[in-house]
């Protein structure tokens, strides 16, 4: 791999993609210093690479997926917020002693209405994942969370959530300060709520880790976005004693977006550019917007109490199904 392809960071089924592009700005260039027409030949390349760029994204494999999920030019909760916003204040603390920089939260106006916005939030680079701690939130992130839920009901401010994390924390000193307990308690308290909560899986939505701000009216997810009650690496170590076969644990699994939506576990998937999302960042957050937008606006022609039973509702048929006898 190139300086260049490590500096953009390409996977390894977008290199044709990358190759034919880098072929295209070749020929302009040359064309442009040479004084040579060959824009008709150019169009010719152009149409070729967007015709591949459908064909490798129409046809991506669960694994794949997850790489998009997990790239690192993905826009992050703080990224969509940015563009997505008229206003934003961030928010700090759990007001027990911790600000969490894994979980991030605020108030902020979307299309001039007031909500308050909280997501996992995963680094740029090593040093700043570090920092992040990878997305991964500790306790104190998740009653951060909830303390800023609970201002946005008591103001009647709308939520959304905004999930990317490959799970919470799971160290030691995670599980000494109470790692399930403020997830379990952000579960209940969520059903509770009666403003507005959409929750969007906007990258890699990992087990526990989601579920502690996902509890919704509505759950988006991405088109490119996975969803799983454990990672695929994970679930290939604990069924078959190799890590190697996260593959097959990807495809079993089912945590695309299109598989979840078949299930009814999610409500809606939010296209994505062509390339997916960190192709292009504010036409991903332009998309997303419309669609929150859209939610929200159904959503407030529902009575709190009408809000709390499609939120039960929702959980409570996630799982069933029916027995088949010959």
């Amino acid at each position: 791999m190139s300086k260049t392809e490590r500096r953009i960071f390409l996977l390894d089924f977008e290199k044709p993609l990358y190759e034919l592009q880098a072929r295209i700005n070749q020929i302009r260039q040359l064309a442009e210093e040479n004084d040579v027409d060959v824009s008709e030949q150019i169009s010719q390349l152009q149409t070729r690479a967007e015709q591949l760029r459908k064909e490798i994204f129409s046809s991506l494999t669960p694994s794949q997926r997850l790489q998009l999920a997990r790239h690192p030019r993905r826009p992050s909760t703080l990224d969509y917020i940015q563009a997505m916003t008229d206003e934003w204040f961030e928010l700090h603390g759990d007001r027990g002693g911790y600000d969490d920089p894994a979980l991030v939260g605020g108030v902020a106006r979307l299309n001039g209405r007031p909500v308050v916005i909280l997501g996992h939030q995963k680094g740029r680079d090593t040093k700043d994942n570090v920092a992040r701690n990878f997305g991964m939130a500790a306790p104190g992130g998740y009653r951060k969370a909830l303390r800023l839920m609970e201002h946005a009901n008591q103001f009647n401010m709308p939520i959304l959530t905004f999930i990317d994390t490959p799970g919470a924390w799971a160290g030691v000193e995670a599980e000494k300060l109470g790692q399930g307990e403020a997830i379990a308690y952000n579960l209940r308290q969520m059903f509770s709520f009666d403003v507005p909560i959409i929750s969007t899986v906007i990258g890699e939505g990992g087990s526990g880790g989601a579920l502690g701000i996902g509890v919704g009216d509505q759950l988006l997810m991405l088109e490119h976005s996975v969803y799983t009650v454990a990672t695929p690496e994970a679930c290939a170590a604990i069924l078959w004693k190799d890590a190697k076969k996260s593959e097959q644990a990807a495809v079993a699994l089912k945590i695309t977006a299109p598989d979840l939506k078949n299930l009814g576990i999610i409500d809606h998937i939010v296209p994505e550019p062509s390339g997916a999302a960190h192709a292009d960042p504010l036409e991903a957050a332009s998309l997303l917007k419309q669609a929150l937008i859209a939610h929200l606006e159904d959503l407030s022609q529902m009575s709190p109490q009408q809000r709390r039973q499609l939120r039960y509702q929702k959980f409570r048929h996630i799982g069933i199904f029916e027995e088949a006898y010959a």
